[in-house]
């Protein structure tokens, strides 16, 4: 059901040698961003009529506006599950604790006597949220966009999420109920790169955004990277991963439970476990076949995720060795089922987030950690961070000099302008200091003063 990659035996390569024999997805948004093109410019040139187009044509459900009324939102919560309404206040109530010890405040460095440097600051000014629809509901990513948002101060925000035939051209109520728990009370029907066309151009019913985040399919990263430039965005997002290092001492039910758990997402899903143990390896696939056939989601969903080439059971010498395997994998989601997790958790350098021991899964995240859920993929946590407050604030430096405190170092900005052969840099000083020739003694004064 799922491959083996052995590595043991010979020394790991390095950098990208090593990236190159580990199992990825087939991601081309290159491709796909040539298809998106044509969608992005209708809605630029026709706005709503365009939208309201595509929701015929791509979600079978002919709208007559693609604003959800302020009903739909309340009657959503009114109607939700109890049980459902209970557990996405708690997801919320953890996910506001987390990301609000992320705020930030302005700090002023004293430079110098008399000149000073200020980091201020500033949310975006309205960002565009996006929740897909397309095989499950995700009420949960609505919370993991919209709560760091709001903790950072964003004063307007709007979600988006794909109209559904079924609930007659509304995004799935689910959707709608937490959006109404959060007081996102701007929300439109729209999915796809049309919705990220919606915000990054606006249309008569919504206002453009500054700044458009949340996963989508590949139509969704397409679209973002077209846009990147004229908005802000969070990633590109690509098919979820798990990568599981572990050692003799896991628990072969609970990998093979967790590596399920994220293949059940897509069929381009990546399910990855890197092990010194070869008998948990067997012991885990042992695991994976009676698991699989107990759950839902298999044939269209699961197996092909398992058995894609994007899935793999790695062998290692040993713990070092796997720690340098998932480092240069960069995991969306890392989990840590060693002796000693802790330990061997303070040594990752790359993952969107990373999980310690038997009791904190991958699933724990997706829901109830208070951790986001939005995170890198395609091996981008090399460089890139999860969703977080800091996602939607601007750090603005306010400079503030006195005339003493420009002249003390007047002579050095004078000295690099000219090694830089920027003159006009270096005269901007100058004409600060006419006629003071214990600042300006040696400098040649521009004509005419």
């Amino acid at each position: 059901m799922i491959s083996r990659i052995d590595l043991r035996g010979d020394a790991l390569p390095e950098g990208t040698a090593l990236r190159d024999l580990l199992p990825r997805a087939d991601f081309d948004v290159s491709a796909a961003l040539e298809k998106v093109r044509p969608i992005c410019e209708a809605v630029h040139h026709r706005g709503d009529a365009a939208l309201i187009d595509y929701a015929e044509k791509f979600d079978g459900v002919r709208l007559e506006a693609v604003r959800v009324p302020a009903e739909a939102l309340a009657d959503a919560l009114e109607r939700l599950d109890p049980a459902v309404r209970a557990a996405l206040e708690e997801s919320i109530r953890r996910a506001r604790v987390v990301h609000r010890a992320q705020r930030r405040t302005s700090h002023t460095t004293q430079v110098v006597q008399g000149g000073s440097v200020t980091e201020k600051w500033v949310p975006v000014e309205r960002v565009g949220l996006y929740a897909p629809g397309g095989r499950s509901v995700y009420p949960s990513s609505v919370i993991m966009n919209a709560v760091p948002a709001q903790e950072a101060g964003v004063p307007s925000m709007a979600l988006a999420s794909p109209p559904q035939r079924e609930f007659d051209g509304l995004p799935h109520p689910t959707i709608l109920a937490a959006c109404a728990l959060l007081g996102i009370d701007e929300v439109y029907a729209v999915g796809g790169a049309q919705a990220v066309a919606m915000f990054a151009h606006g249309t008569d019913s919504c206002a453009p955004a500054t700044m458009v985040t949340g996963p989508g399919n590949i139509w969704v990263a397409a679209a973002k990277r077209y846009f990147t430039g004229k908005i802000g965005i969070d990633t590109e997002a690509g098919p979820t991963e798990i990568a599981v290092l572990a050692d003799e001492t896991a628990d072969p039910a609970h990998v093979a439970a967790d590596l399920i758990s994220q293949a059940e997402h897509d069929p381009l899903a990546a399910a990855v476990l890197v092990t010194d143990s070869p008998a948990l390896a067997d012991a885990v696939e042992k695991e994976l076949g009676p698991q699989v056939a107990a759950t839902k989601h298999v044939e269209d969903r699961i197996v092909p995720a398992l058995r894609g080439r994007q899935s793999a059971i790695v062998l290692v010498d040993g713990i070092d060795e796997g720690l340098r395997v998932v480092d240069a994998y960069g995991a969306e989601h890392l989990e840590i089922q060693t002796a000693d997790a802790a330990a061997v958790a303070d040594r990752v350098k790359n993952a969107g987030a990373v999980f310690v021991g038997p009791w904190a899964p991958v699933s724990l995240g997706d829901y109830a950690a208070g951790s986001n859920h939005v995170l890198p993929t395609g091996g981008c946590a090399c460089h890139s961070s999860g969703l977080s407050v800091q996602s939607f604030l601007r750090g603005i430096h306010i400079v503030d000099y006195t005339r003493d405190a420009l002249a003390d170092v007047a002579h050095h900005v004078v000295t690099l302008a000219e090694a830089e052969d920027l003159p006009a840099h270096g005269a901007a000083i100058k004409a600060r200091f006419v006629g003071d020739e214990q600042v300006s003694r040696g400098w040649k004064v521009p004509e005419g003063k």
